[in-house]
């Protein structure tokens, strides 16, 4: 459902949430590295994200990517529209330019059930949500 770019700035913002705050800034190579993703492509996801005010980043000695306690308090709805668009919640998932309640695609009733799920899930928990259940429960990402 998410492109790999979404998927990988997910897990980046979650290990954020997990492992850095405004004194621990952690670079795009640690962040690549600890998730085994290429570090050129996550690099141009976290600074997507940073310009977009989602999470935050400092320049020089000691810079890096890190989240602010506002950060904290985006969804990972945020995120995906970010780098997918809001699109995601509402094109057609055989990607028919015209698919809607009255002109309905093979798929568009179970599609509909299963997108509204998931942006529930992802619009109404904040990224500090995701990471105490990550911490808690000791979920890898």
């Amino acid at each position: 459902m998410f492109s790999k770019a979404c998927k990988y700035g997910i897990r980046a913002v979650l290990y954020l949430a997990v492992k850095s705050s405004e004194a621990t800034k952690l670079g795009a190579r640690e962040i690549a590295e600890e998730l085994d993703v290429p570090k050129p492509f996550l690099a141009k996801i976290l600074q997507q994200l940073s310009r977009h005010n989602l999470i935050s980043s400092s320049k020089g000695t000691g810079g890096g990517f890190y989240l602010s306690p506002n950060d904290r308090e985006t969804t990972l709805r945020d995120i995906i529209e970010c780098i997918d668009g809001e699109e995601m919640f509402s094109a057609c998932i055989l990607g028919l330019p015209v698919c809607s309640s009255e002109n309905p695609c093979p798929l568009h009733a179970k599609a509909l059930v299963y997108r509204q799920g998931v942006a529930d899930l992802v619009a109404n928990n904040t990224i500090d949500d995701f990471a105490a259940k990550i911490i808690r429960k000791k979920l890898s990402l």
